[in-house]
């Protein structure tokens, strides 16, 4: 049986009618690279299916040409987007992604990052709440000079970040529930050492106080991001004398639960109870009815990160990123069957 011979640099090289060095140029993402010859670069590579040998790459360049991404178990669907976008943009750059779970609380949480970003030999690192608040890893990774961006919190050690504004998201969640009708509206906050959890309630009590609606202590219910907290929370709100009319739980899977415990309670969705959430997961259409939420662009913010760290590989991208601050990204607002459009 014949074997079919591997595609080299070589043959992209002569199918683009460039130096081989331009192709490594190309494939590197190194910049000043003309437009119309990275775009003949691009056309061949895609034609031939070329795929550069990431040893030999290594050790040409003592890179890795691996990202990481670390992360203290959110709620799955971010998670599936969140890599989704960064393997798409790892795969454009032929770069590789290399996952690694984190305990936030674990006492030796600091060193087992930097164990692995060692081992892992990293060329850069995606950061995710709430890793990104605590002060010690990023001093840590600051000390091992490796490139690293914040994703949905500017973090605590300056480095950049990509994100939503969070509190303004809230507020216009809020305005809208405001604006149909309702003046009785429960909160169900997000995890505790979560950036965006206070800046969802900041945003929502920001809407309540200038429609002048007040809002009793008992009406805020503590939730930590997942299903089971979101129905408890959902519980003790419908349980109130004075039970609300509209809940904004702070991301799709606490809304999700507060629908399922309505309807527990033979509750009309949005009849009875308007519920919103925030995120836009999967989740969010597949309850019913569907759920009005905050699209927070999860693949597209994993991707922009990704492409900002593989991009500060060469010393001009990595000034660029050390400069970049907070990179926001639009959010919308879906409005579904959930607060009755």
């Amino acid at each position: 049986m014949l074997k079919m011979r591997s595609v080299t640099i070589d043959d992209v090289a002569k199918a683009a009618g460039v130096s081989i060095k331009t192709v490594s140029r190309v494939v590197n993402r190194e910049p000043n690279v003309r437009a119309v010859t990275k775009e003949k670069v691009e056309a061949a590579i895609k034609e031939l299916n070329y795929r550069p040998n990431q040893s030999a790459r290594g050790l040409a360049s003592r890179r890795s040409y691996m990202i990481g991404l670390i992360y203290d178990a959110p709620s799955p669907n971010y998670l599936a987007n969140l890599q989704a976008g960064m393997i798409e943009a790892c795969r454009e750059s032929h770069y590789g992604l290399s996952l690694n779970p984190v305990s936030y609380h674990a006492p030796d949480m600091v060193e087992a990052v930097i164990h692995w970003a060692r081992q892992a030999f990293v060329d850069g690192i995606v950061i995710t709440p709430p890793l990104t608040d605590s002060a010690p890893l990023m001093a840590a990774l600051k000390d091992e000079g490796i490139p690293c961006v914040n994703l949905s919190s500017p973090g605590v050690g300056g480095m950049p970040a990509v994100l939503i504004d969070e509190e303004q998201a809230a507020y216009e969640m809020t305005r809208h529930l405001i604006d149909a009708g309702h003046q009785a509206i429960g909160f169900i906050k997000g995890h505790p050492d979560h950036y965006a959890s206070a800046c969802r309630h900041a945003g929502f009590m920001k809407a309540m106080d200038e429609a002048g609606l007040k809002v009793p202590d008992d009406y805020v219910a503590q939730g930590y991001f997942d299903f089971a907290s979101g129905r408890e929370a959902a519980s003790q709100l419908l349980s109130l004398s004075n039970a609300p009319t509209a809940i904004f739980a702070s991301n799709d899977d606490m809304a999700a639960a507060a629908i399922y415990e309505a309807h527990s309670r033979k509750m009309d969705v949005p009849g009875d109870l308007a519920v919103a959430g925030f995120d836009d997961t999967p989740l969010s259409r597949q309850v019913w009815p569907g759920l009005t939420t905050v699209r927070q662009p999860i693949r597209a913010m994993g991707r922009q990160a990704a492409e900002a760290l593989m991009d500060a590989m060469n010393p001009a991208g990595r000034e660029k990123l050390d400069q970049a601050g907070e990179m926001y990204i639009d959010f919308q607002l879906q409005q579904r069957g959930s607060t009755a459009g």
